[in-house]
């Protein structure tokens, strides 16, 4: 829900950093390697309950994401770099909430609920990108990108605030997870409405 409003104002920078980077013969891939081995260690520092460390770490991890985009957009996109960060991306935010309750067992439930709302929004979104590219569905409007991204009120920066939010208030984890599973779901079911709509459309 917010990621259009946040794209403007960090996009600038955003390309500013890429630019630089480029100039340095740094590519996307290694970007979204380095954010993934970021992720790797905010699994580790929520086992041992880190969980100010995580935050550093997870704010750091997301901006490697924002970067690669933007780096491989003025260098040359491609297939795999696509691939490395939808991967990437899924393992991070499943895995941040699957060690966090590796170091808090008590809120196994509310992780496995939370884990349990990516897959819809997740698979909603993918499924959706896969039958866009098949009709040819203009999605420029969104820069250039390696899928179709469908929007709804539980986005990334919406993700990324919620993962800091359980670290700030860890004793808050299963109320936390709860509201924001809550929004995946009516997410995921406003996304499976858009594609109704769409992909009937294009089928007549």
């Amino acid at each position: 829900m917010l990621d259009s409003h946040i794209r403007p104002l960090i996009d600038p920078p955003l390309n500013a950093i890429a630019r630089v980077l480029v100039r340095h013969g740094i590519t996307g891939n290694r970007i979204t390697l380095f954010g993934f081995l970021l992720g790797l260690c905010v699994f580790g520092l929520l086992s041992f309950q880190y969980y100010m460390t995580a935050v550093v770490f997870i704010i750091l991890s997301r901006l490697m994401d924002g970067l690669d985009g933007p780096v491989a957009r003025q260098t040359e996109s491609s297939d795999l770099g696509g691939y490395l960060d939808i991967v990437s991306d899924f393992i991070f935010y499943s895995g941040t909430v699957f060690f966090f309750a590796v170091g808090k067992p008590e809120i196994a439930l509310a992780a496995a609920f939370l884990i349990f709302s990516f897959m819809g929004t997740g698979s909603a979104f993918l499924a959706y990108a896969i039958f866009t590219a098949k009709h040819g569905i203009n999605h420029e409007k969104q820069g250039k990108k390696s899928f179709f991204y469908l929007g709804g009120i539980a986005e990334g920066t919406e993700s990324i605030a919620t993962l800091i939010l359980i670290c700030l208030f860890p004793q808050s984890f299963a109320l936390i997870a709860y509201v924001f599973g809550t929004l995946c779901w009516m997410t995921t079911a406003g996304r499976i409405l858009q594609a109704l709509r769409t992909l009937k459309a294009e089928s007549i």
